[in-house]
Parts: C-alpha cells; structure tokens; sequence
C-alpha cells in the first residue's frame, strides 16, 4: 500500500495543473505517494494539462459532469489506496511542503487527522476572511467541534477514518464534524496559504444559505442521528403541551358562559395540538427507520479505535 494518497478537486484550473505537480514532485520525493487528480465536469482544457504530467504516480479520476466539491472529494477518497489521504486545493493557494509536516504529527502523537489552519491568510477580507470567520465561530459552537479554520481543504486522514466518513451533498466544510462522528481524533497545525495566481475562486456570498441549510443536517446528525424521538418528541410533548393549556384555558371560558367559537385562539389550540401529535409520529417513524438502517445493513452505532494487550 502507498503512503500517501492526494486527493486535488479541480474545476477549470487549467493553469495551475502543471505548477501544482511540480511541487508535489518535489515537495514529495522522498515518500511514496500518488496523487489524484478529480475532473469535476471543467469545461476548459484542465483534464488535457493532467495528462501531460507524465508521471505514473499522477492519477486522473474525470467525472462526468460538474456533481460540486463533496461528492468530487467523495469521488478520490473512494479512489485512494494510500495509508494516509491528504486532501488539498488545486489553486495552488495550499502548499505540498506542509504535507510531510502533518504526516509526521499524525504518526508521532497518534492523531486520525491533521486539520490546517490557514496562516496569513491570502484572501479577499470582505467576501471571504469574514465570512469564513463568521462561519467557523458558528459551526464550532453549535457542534461544539472546536476547529479553527473549516474552510481550509488541506488535511489528512488516516485511510480507515476517510473511507468510513461519508461527504454528501454539501457536506465537504463539515468534514471534521463527520470524523467526530466516527469518534476520530483530531488536531490541527498551521498551514501556509497563497494568494491565488491563476484562475478565478468559485465560492462567493452565495454560499450563505448553503451552510445554514448544511449546518442543521449536521447538528441533527451529531445530537439525534441514533435518538431522533429525542428531538422530534421533546419538540412534540412542549407543543402539545401549549395546545392543552390553551385549551383548558378556552374550556374555563366556556363554562363560565362565555363563547368561544370562531376565537383565534381555539384555532391555535386545535393546530398546536394537531402539530404536536404529527411531530411524535415523526420521531416514532424516524426510530424505526434508524433500527432498520443499523440492522439491515449489521452497522454499529459505535467505532472501536483499537483493541491491545495490556498484560
């Protein structure tokens, strides 16, 4: 088995192939290593320049259209066959030379994954450091995940962590939340960062949504993925709970002679009473769907790190 396995997501980089190559070669010349490069669907001539490397340890995984950064990082983890996988940018803002460094804190202190941390960040400071400031502070406090800098791609894996996690979706800027999942450990160590030479950035402010959006499937992920009666029927019970009083409150004003039909408030009781109820339904339905995709397919709910002698 290889060492080291490179996973590079590229879309229309044709300009920065070649370079990036070049300093994997020597940045990596002393390891055993291949390097994959994904073609997520670019359109201009980025596959033509990774055929031109011309070196056996250079893979290229061509996609069939554009599927977005999370199912081509998904595609090269699936592809790898290295030890470890480092995953990192093709806009040649990630350096190679960080690769050895985070090899050798991941073998010497036993770490399943070595996260950088972008140092002197080379970005725009309004539509990206902000915004990715902002983002980081959010994701670390509601998953309680405490990663400096999720944005940043370069980081490595040891083999059975990446081929255990799954990046669906949009799910590639909550990679460390899907490795504390599978109970991996984690660190991170500064990285350095280059201002992008060649080519455009394709993430812009419109990625906003997409976070928000991402961010709640991972906390349900993270808090309820084995106990979602947790969630969907303590939110049922509270509601149910509103309706009841409002209408015991409604049945008082009845009794002492008042008339309550076509009052809002009936209307609101009998809806929080319908919505509870739905809610508790939901939670019944989403444990036996949990039961069956833990037992259908003999999944565990937990991951064992290791098993040694002590004696």
């Amino acid at each position: 088995m290889k060492k080291l396995s490179l996973v590079i997501c590229v879309y229309n980089e044709e300009e920065n192939v070649l370079p990036l190559a070049g300093q994997i070669q020597d940045a990596l010349k002393n390891y055993d290593f291949e390097a994959i490069f994904v073609d997520d669907g670019s359109s201009d001539k980025t596959r033509e320049q990774i055929r031109q490397i011309n070196d056996p340890r250079f893979i290229l995984v061509e996609l069939r259209k554009n599927y977005g950064q999370s199912s081509a990082l998904q595609a090269g983890i699936d592809a790898a066959q290295g030890e470890y996988i480092v995953t990192l940018d093709g806009d040649l803002q990630n350096d190679p030379n960080d690769i050895p460094l985070m090899l050798e804190k991941s073998e010497k202190d036993d770490f399943d994954v070595v996260a950088g941390i972008r140092e002197n960040r080379q970005d725009g400071m309004f539509f990206r450091k902000i915004p990715s400031k902002i983002a980081n502070s959010v994701i670390r406090k509601t998953t309680n995940v405490k990663i400096k800098d999720y944005g940043c791609t370069l980081k490595l894996f040891r083999n059975d962590i990446a081929k255990n996690i799954k990046i669906y979706g949009e799910l590639h800027r909550f990679i460390p939340v899907l490795v504390a999942l599978e109970g991996g450990s984690i660190t991170q160590m500064n990285v350095k960062h280059h201002a992008r030479i060649f080519g455009k950035s394709k993430y812009g402010l419109n990625r906003t949504m997409k976070v928000v959006s991402d961010l709640l499937v991972m906390l349900f992920l993270k808090k309820y993925l084995q106990k979602p009666m947790h969630l969907f029927g303590g939110l049922g019970g509270i509601i149910i709970f509103v309706g009841v009083l409002i209408n015991i409150y409604l049945l008082v004003l009845k009794i002492g002679g008042h008339d309550i039909w076509g009052k809002p408030l009936l209307l609101v009781g009998v809806m929080f009473l319908i919505a509870g109820l739905q809610l508790i339904t939901f939670g019944l339905l989403a444990e036996v769907m949990m039961r069956t995709y833990f037992e259908s397919q003999n999944k565990k709910p937990y991951r064992v790190r290791k098993i040694e002698k002590v004696g």
